[in-house]
């Protein structure tokens, strides 16, 4: 791009404040603000003069889920469908990696914190542990997509392969980096970061499919005949990924997207709920949820929003590129964002002074035509990490992991 065509694209976003210090930049400098300019969706930026109308929740009603007895009922069905998927190469794993360790207390990706007491036990090595069960079960290999941030993604390449994968075959790991959207005030000015460089955050966890799809990933995902994706965080030490009783029972039941969920804990855990949304599969987000709601009962005389996700899916790849075309849903969220002011000086602010826009896989969910809740234990497979002590923080993950026999 341009300066000249960048100038006439920010005229047209009321976004010119971008190329004030654009003279006092290197030839690089500038090359790299041009680039970023010409990289950035401009057109969400509207969406914060209408926050609350994309809020809005339709017509909300339970969607039932598969719950333990009739899986353990069908384990031996499901588990043999789901095989036969992972050796015919149907399956891939997707593993959303781009956050740092901030909230732990660390500087590093947070897939690099060590969660070990008495030896080093990293959370990417407990991920890929449980990987390498299905791989062995199935005496195969599951192509692995990571998924880093522009914050992170060299510091995890080094890592992973100084760490030769933890026993995973290199030749299986894909990398590619998320998208990142701009970040503004509350007016939908794009706040510079540095004087050639604007200030983005990573497009949110429902940006992973455009973001692999542009990273040429999607075409090598056809050319190996993968037909499903495995989508996880990487904050749970637990989950068992590429799960073949899963797998299978998605199949079985003609779903086009699978969803593991747990019991919930407490009627007010803070965790999404399975439900359907104007008659679609759908997530009302914990906060989302009312008094109504949360002591509402099934026929059963059970909780009726009962079933919390923890971020572990199963999307048709088929459905992901039919979806491709419609735009998600934006998510936009009230953050401190540091900042140049008027003066070019930066400013990090104490309170939120501004917005960052999301995309997130529960709207990817909504599009979908059905979606299987496929209930899991607890205890076996939900030991998040998401602070330093307290509930879901290494703390409870430790302990969790240790009444699963691992050694720490």
């Amino acid at each position: 791009m341009t300066f000249a065509q960048a100038k006439e694209k920010l005229e047209k976003y009321g976004q010119e404040h971008l190329l004030k210090y654009y003279d006092e930049l290197s030839a690089q400098e500038q090359d790299m603000l041009l680039a970023q300019i010409a990289a950035t969706d401009m057109e969400i930026l509207e969406a914060c003069r209408h926050r609350e109308e994309l809020s809005k929740k339709g017509v909300i009603t339970p969607l039932a889920a598969m719950q333990l007895p009739e899986i353990e009922a069908n384990r031996e069905e499901f588990t043999a469908i789901g095989l036969d998927a992972i050796r015919a190469g149907k399956v891939g794993a997707v593993l959303l990696a781009g956050g740092m360790g901030t909230r732990l207390g660390s500087d590093d990706p947070k897939g690099m914190f060590n969660v070990g007491m008495t030896r080093e036990l990293y959370i990417f090595e407990c991920i890929i542990h449980n990987l390498l069960d299905v791989v062995t079960q199935a005496d195969t290999w599951i192509h692995l997509f990571i998924m880093t941030s522009d914050k992170n993604h060299e510091a995890t390449v080094k890592f992973l392969k100084e760490h030769r994968f933890f026993g995973y075959r290199e030749s299986f790991v894909h990398f590619f980096t998320q998208e990142m959207a701009a970040a503004t005030d509350y007016e939908g000015k794009i706040f510079l970061e540095e004087k050639g460089k604007l200030s983005t955050s990573p497009n949110g966890n429902g940006g992973w499919f455009i973001s692999m799809k542009k990273a040429g990933l999607l075409e090598m995902a056809h050319e190996e005949g993968i037909q499903w994706m495995n989508v996880f965080a990487v904050d749970n030490v637990l989950q068992r990924i590429a799960d073949p009783c899963f797998v299978g029972a998605t199949i079985r039941k003609n779903c086009v997207v699978g969803a593991k969920v747990v019991r919930k804990s407490t009627p007010d855990e803070k965790v999404g709920v399975m439900c359907l949304e104007d008659g679609r599969p759908s997530i009302v987000e914990y906060y989302e949820l009312t008094r109504e709601l949360m002591e509402a009962k099934d026929e059963n005389g059970d909780p009726a929003y009962n079933f919390g996700v923890i971020l572990n899916y199963l999307f048709s790849v088929a459905e992901l590129e039919r979806i491709l075309e419609q735009r998600l849903p934006l998510h936009i969220v009230e953050k401190k964002i540091p900042y140049l002011d008027e003066a070019g000086e930066q400013i990090k602010p104490q309170e939120p002074n501004g917005y960052k826009y999301e995309n997130l896989v529960l709207d990817m969910i909504h599009q979908m035509e059905s979606c299987l809740p496929f209930e899991v234990v607890r205890e076996k497979e939900f030991a998040p990490i998401k602070n330093r002590t307290g509930v879901d923080s290494v703390e409870s993950a430790r302990a969790l992991l240790q009444k699963n026999g691992v050694q720490l």
